[in-house]
């Protein structure tokens, strides 16, 4: 995910309602004023990019793999949640038997290396043993933290079609310009939503890279191909990106008619700032979606290709630049009158962090964010980032979250 520490800070009061007891007569006349629960989403993502949260180092046996994804689940079953976003395709390769791309070796230290067991149908199985649903979780693009191809695996297709790779930023990267690519990466991922009773398809905030400062993302080779009757480079960038997503919004539909697997994406929070478009946010945000990873999110919520959005909202209430309380009703008014869920994701990560500003030293801050998200219709749930905090819970934060907010257990959103 990407992550931008904020600082600032807003209290706000919890009110609590007296409880009345009613005995006798009385109780047996009184009508039963209890409602069930209103279906929320309380997810957690579980990162297996460079071992972040599962497994908690490469080369563990299977049996301690397996003893560490359980435990993660059961930790989300302990905190009331009822989703787990668990990355299955971190860096172009699988957590499951893929005929497309080699195992990870985020599991065994090497690319390739069967583990000896299935994560991805272990996690589903588990999951709903548990009544939590699981959220497939795949990066598209990204296919290596480095920048050298020999040293994946030779089966890789990225070392099969060389020509399918850009180096940028010290990462390796397919080429999203490319309609071939594009192809590939949703056959890779349908793979496992054909194959797997995954409740949703979730893609984070990666699709163009991050800018970084003096490199340049060179694909001019492809623009050259592909780019003609666009305006400019940043107008067919955006349209590659656009295709990604409704391509593969139209593949799931198609392919699981007898269930709905939802779509869902978590992008940056910030689309775009109000100075640089009058539709943007009152922020001043130094990344902006639409122009720095040509990934037109508000879009993608207004043409209903997907079924759910998480903006990753990871600043505090108050921050100057991207405050948390100006940001959550731009994305509640986006999604108004759209059949789109809109969730709000949660930086637990920096809850206690010292390096982060003092706002994030209060346990309470994490817990006002879903006391504020009452206010608005459209915020139907919370994801926290992510699960090896919701386990640890440095400060208490998570703790704070589920004594305010998580009473009991509820469903998830239809």
């Amino acid at each position: 995910m990407g992550h931008i520490g904020r600082r600032g800070l807003l209290a706000a009061a919890v009110g609590v309602l007296p409880m009345l007891a009613v005995t006798g007569d009385a109780a047996a006349a009184a009508p039963d004023r209890r409602r069930a629960p209103k279906p929320e989403l309380r997810g957690m993502w579980l990162a297996s990019v460079a071992n972040r949260d599962w497994p908690s180092r490469a080369g563990l046996t299977a049996d301690e793999q397996k003893a560490e994804l359980l435990a993660h689940l059961d930790t989300a079953v302990r905190r009331r949640l009822n989703a787990v976003m668990f990355q299955v395709r971190p860096t172009a390769d699988a957590l499951w038997p893929s005929p497309y791309e080699p195992w990870s070796q985020y599991l065994t230290g090497v690319q390739g290396k069967d583990p000896g067991w299935d994560p991805l149908g272990t996690a589903v199985e588990e999951a709903h043993r548990r009544d939590l649903e699981l959220h497939a979780w795949f990066n598209p693009y990204r296919v290596a933290n480095h920048t050298d191809p020999s040293l994946l695996v030779a089966s890789h297709p990225a070392r099969v079609h060389p020509e399918w790779v850009l180096p940028y930023g010290g990462k390796l990267y397919y080429n999203p310009g490319l309609p071939e690519v594009r192809s590939f990466v949703q056959d890779a991922m349908m793979d496992a939503v054909q194959r797997y009773d995954i409740d949703a398809v979730h893609w984070d905030d990666y699709f163009y890279p991050y800018p970084v400062a003096g490199q340049v993302f060179n694909d001019d080779e492809a623009y050259a191909r592909h780019g003609a009757g666009f305006p400019d480079r940043a107008a067919w960038r955006r349209d590659n990106t656009d295709r990604l997503v409704s391509e593969m919004a139209a593949r799931i539909k198609a392919v699981k008619k007898d269930k709905k697997v939802r779509f869902g994406i978590s992008p940056f929070g910030v689309w775009r700032n109000a100075a640089t478009d009058p539709l943007g946010s009152q922020t001043r945000a130094g990344v902006q979606t639409y122009d720095d990873l040509h990934a037109d999110t508000r879009k993608w919520v207004k043409e209903g290709w997907i079924d759910y959005i998480v903006p990753q909202l990871y600043w505090n209430i108050g921050f100057a630049a991207a405050d948390y309380a100006t940001l959550l009703p731009w994305w509640a008014d986006v999604a108004r009158g759209t059949s789109v869920h809109l969730y709000a994701g949660e930086a637990l990560y920096k809850a206690g962090d010292p390096a982060q500003p003092e706002a994030w030293q209060d346990p309470a801050e994490l817990s006002r964010h879903l006391t504020l998200g009452k206010s608005y219709a459209e915020v139907r749930g919370h994801v926290f980032f992510s699960a090896k905090e919701v386990a640890a819970d440095r400060i208490g934060a998570m703790d704070r979250v589920v004594a305010d907010h998580y009473p009991d257990r509820v469903k998830p959103p239809n």
